[in-house]
């Protein structure tokens, strides 16, 4: 900021003004024009000078719209100040001056797209320059209807009320809620009974609009998204045959690009006078507005549909974890108060019934008492027990009817937010397809040359001399062919596709090897400290294998996790994706499946938070160290694409949905094992959800608003686990758990018909005798008289003619474990299937207004239509009636003569000219001939 007498001169790039008005932060020097998008390069220049500016000119390039006038304020006002004026002297190296002449290039077939520039004064030996992009209406209006987006227009219609029992059911469940509801201004319009009708934006009707003013009429996201398509498919192809501003970014031509946050996060004043994010940091992105639903419009409408979506649907998932987490208490609490009356639990912990186990290992451990297990047994009963089968069934039928209520709910919000009948998006190539693209076709053209370079020098004059100028002129023709009639083929994939899958096998075997690993620590760390001497360390064997275990395996998790992120990325690159939609796709299933085996492989629940929670937390630690930093250093004097600068780039939302994908496939498989485990993944994601919201608000640039109308690919993951929990829990239940073995006993083998001596049932005689030599436990604290041992087995007792082989029971056992698998699936995918056909995925209230909206359409431009048809012919039919008048007229005049002369004389004057036919005017001509002036419309008629 410079001052000259009492005037402040704003200069581009210069500090900001601190009592200047936040909105005009966002704008041109000129105050008025908004910044809707902002590149970031990286300038150097070799040496400066100090001076006085006066002597030195410096110029801003704003496409015209930097008054002059300040320029000169400023070099009065700044007379006796020493300032550092760089010379330029040209570019460092080649490279740099490549770079400024494809900026130069770029910039100037933006400004020919009708883009305004406003550039930065590079005042610094080096450092970054920022270019804002404004897009003019006239720019705003072609591509909208360019990319077809929905604009409500003034037409509209009342929603049919709902009366009776319903409408009060409404009413009191809306009053109920309204605590619950953030104060979002934009919300108050969604309880209004008035809809207005959407339809794509068209620059011949913009009657239809309710266009109140042009600045405003498209918001910020739109604005940004529309200049984001300009510079996607903006072409350099006289400085480099690149297309977009990937490629550049790519390239390092720039360093960044993004569109601007609308102003500070901080609160400053009333909800009215709050912008856009203000609203989402105080009423979403803060913890105190937990139990508070979130404002998913105005997510939409800062964010774009792609990042409305997913936190729709991460709303959606955490409401439905509330009555799954519900039953799984109930589940927990039934075992927690079954436990004293389960009669195996008491058959183990009743020391009378004497049952001495076989040693659990050689020589170093013991023989030992089953009564010693009774914690073990009585714990389990809380996850093992016969409503863990009810409770399978229901998370079964539960994740079916979740993927069908967000079905329901993806396509509300799709009508709520205009996205009905969207058409796909044409996708611009990745550089990297790009350049092997190029590459491929200089290696087409090098090997057609060398094919015709043993030709030279032969005689020219002959025919082979003709040959070869065809032939040149044929290469020529086709290096001249456009770029889209070459692609990538299978066989130029052929190596990283067989690269993907050796190297996924490898990972599975890396994955395995490190659960196996942690197997054998397991084993061998519990019998190192069972031949210890200290009774204490004897004592507490299992507590400390399984925390020890848990830990290795935790920081296995997390290492390989990050590798197999990496892996992902690179097998995905070696595929050659050609846009980014395919390549994100590819990604995210290659990244699932490593991750899948990963998290699953183990099977420990404490990879159920995974360490994302540490990771989170360290870096909000880190956030609030700096902060105070960035403040002292230069306390609100910054512009705001400065302070957008310094924040994260948006890397996508793959690392987001892969969390909670990870999640859900704890919750969904392995839920009749821990029945509390939506209870966990319901309090992670209330957490969950404030840091996301606090991420994006205050730690990421804003991303580009991306329309989409589905979660894509990560439906079908999420609808693959839903069915392949099925069998999971099918084979929990069956091979895991004592539910099938204690059902066998209870129907089959006691003779009481209850669970009485079902322990004595599972147990099997071992004649201590028939350990090999050098096994036997070599010190015994229970005595020498012990002649069998039993172990948990169905086999043969050694008395028998068969000693050791399984028995009877063990093949009924595993008859009925397999008939329940094969039962539970077929029951549980027949119920889903039917939850799913019942449940419609449009809802009937949207169906209806779609039909009803659909015809208020039609009705309003055939009305349109019809109102232009009778415009233009009482416009014939006065023009006629115009016509016939001078005829009339002429016919009066001409009439006299016509009775003086003689019969068959002719007339002294011609005969009129023959009149012209009239044809229909279209209704631009129409509106052209009203500007006329009445005297032109008589002149014209008169002359005919």
């Amino acid at each position: 900021m410079l001052q000259t007498s009492d005037n402040k001169i704003h200069v581009a790039n210069n500090m900001m003004d601190m009592d200047q008005d936040p909105r005009k932060r966002l704008c041109f020097a000129d105050g008025r024009r908004k910044v809707d998008y902002v590149l970031v390069y990286h300038y150097r220049k070799r040496s400066s000078v100090r001076g006085s500016p006066s002597q030195h000119r410096l110029s801003i390039i704003s496409n015209g719209s930097y008054p002059l006038g300040v320029e000169e304020k400023d070099q009065e006002g700044r007379k006796d100040e020493p300032a550092e004026v760089v010379v330029d002297v040209g570019p460092p190296d080649p490279a740099d001056g490549e770079k400024i002449m494809i900026r130069e290039e770029f910039e100037g077939n933006l400004k020919d797209a009708g883009l305004e520039i406003e550039h930065d004064k590079e005042n610094k030996a080096h450092g970054h320059a920022f270019i804002r992009l404004h897009a003019p209406w006239q720019v705003l209006s072609r591509e909208a209807e360019f990319l077809k987006i929905k604009v409500p227009t003034k037409k509209s219609y009342e929603l049919r009320e709902e009366k009776g029992l319903a409408a009060t059911m409404n009413e009191v469940w809306r009053k109920l809620n309204q605590p619950f509801q953030p104060k979002v201004p934009h919300q108050e319009q969604e309880h209004s009974r008035t809809k207005f009708l959407s339809h794509c934006f068209s620059r011949d009707k913009l009657h239809l609009y309710n266009i109140k003013s042009k600045d405003t009429f498209f918001d910020n996201a739109t604005r940004s998204r529309i200049v984001y398509e300009i510079l996607r498919r903006t072409a350099c192809t006289r400085t480099c045959q690149t297309m977009g501003i990937t490629t550049l970014i790519a390239n390092g031509v720039y360093d960044s690009a993004f569109p601007l946050h609308d102003g500070d996060f901080h609160p400053s004043g009333q909800a009215e006078g709050k912008n856009d994010r203000q609203l989402l940091h105080d009423e979403w992105a803060r913890y105190g507005a937990f139990y508070k639903y979130q404002p998913v419009d105005l997510i939409r409408k800062y964010f774009g549909e792609k990042i409305g979506l997913y936190f729709a649907w991460l709303g959606v998932y955490t409401q439905l974890l509330i009555p799954a987490s519900v039953v799984g208490i109930i589940v927990f609490f039934y075992g927690w108060a079954t436990v004293e009356t389960n009669i195996p639990s008491q058959e183990m912990c009743d020391e009378d019934q004497n049952f001495t186990m076989c040693p659990l290992c050689d020589r170093a451990c013991d023989y030992w008492h089953l009564s010693t297990a009774c914690g073990t047994a009585r714990a389990s009963h809380l996850f093992d027990n016969p409503a863990t089968v009810f409770f399978a069934i229901f998370m079964s039928l539960w994740a079916a009817m979740f993927l069908e209520h967000w079905k329901r709910r993806q396509i509300s919000l799709n009508y709520s937010w205009d996205l009905t009948g969207m058409e796909e998006e044409e996708e611009h190539p990745r550089p990297k397809y790009e350049t092997i693209l190029l590459q491929k076709r200089q290696r087409k053209k090098k090997n057609t040359k060398n094919k015709n370079e043993p030709e030279r020098g032969v005689d020219e004059s002959g025919e082979l001399g003709k040959d070869k100028w065809r032939q040149r002129l044929l290469s020529a023709m086709a290096a001249g062919n456009p770029t889209g009639h070459e692609k990538l083929t299978w066989r130029d994939r052929l190596p990283g596709y067989l690269i993907n899958i050796s190297s996924i096998l490898f990972m599975f075997g890396v994955t395995c090897s490190a659960v196996f690993s942690v197997i054998i620590y397991r084993i061998t760390i519990s019998a190192l400290m069972a031949m210890s001497s200290d009774p204490e360390v004897k004592s507490n064997v299992r507590v400390t294998v399984t925390a020890t275990a848990v830990i290795i395996n935790l920081v296995v998790i997390l290492i390989l996790d990050e590798i197999y992120g990496m892996v992902a990325a690179w097998l995905t690159e070696l595929e050659i994706p050609k846009t980014e939609t395919n390549f994100e796709e590819r990604l995210i299933l290659k990244a699932f499946l490593l991750k899948f085996m990963n998290a699953y492989a183990p099977i420990f629940y404490v990879a159920f938070f995974k360490g994302r929670k540490l990771k989170k937390l360290c870096r909000t630690l880190k956030d609030k160290e700096r902060a105070p930093k960035e403040i002292v250093e230069q306390p609100g004097r910054r512009q705001q694409w400065h302070l957008d600068y310094d924040l994260e780039p948006f890397d996508g939302l793959t690392p987001e949905y892969m969390e909670m994908i990870i999640q859900f496939g704890f919750v969904s498989l392995f839920v009749a094992s821990f029945p509390l485990a939506p209870l966990f993944a319901l309090l992670n994601n209330v957490i969950e959800i404030r840091l996301d919201a606090k991420k994006f608000v205050t730690e990421l640039r804003r991303p580009d608003a991306i329309r989409a109308k589905d979660i894509g690919i990560w439906y079908n993951i999420l609808s693959g686990l839903g069915k392949f929990s099925v069998i999971i829990n099918a084979f929990v239940i069956s091979f895991t758990s004592d539910f099938i073995p204690r059902l066998v006993y209870q129907y089959m083998y006691s003779e009481t018909g209850t669970m009485h001596g079902f322990i004595n049932h599972t147990l099997s005689y071992f004649n201590v005798s028939n350990f090999k030599p050098g096994t036997v436990p070599s010190i015994s604290s229970l005595g020498k008289d012990i002649t069998f041992c039993r172990y948990k087995d169905y086999r043969e007792p050694p008395w028998s003619t068969e000693p050791y082989q399984f028995s009877k029971q063990y093949w009924s056992v595993l008859a009925a474990r397999l008939g329940f698998v094969i039962l539970f699936q077929n029951l549980v995918i027949t119920m889903s299937m039917l939850v799913a056909w019942v449940i419609p995925d449009v809802p009937k209230n949207i169906s209806e207004k779609l039909k009803k909206e659909k015809t208020l359409l039609v009705d309003v431009f055939l009305n349109e239509e019809k109102e232009k048809l009778q415009l233009i012919q009482s416009l014939f039919s006065r023009d006629l009636t115009q016509e016939q008048q001078e005829e009339l007229k002429v016919s009066d005049q001409t009439s006299l003569p016509l009775q003086q002369t003689q019969p068959g004389q002719l007339p002294p004057t011609s005969s009129p000219a023959p009149r012209t036919r009239p044809r229909a005017a279209s209704f631009s001509q129409f509106t052209r001939q009203m500007s006329m002036s009445p005297r032109s419309d008589i002149t014209q008629h008169t002359a005919v």
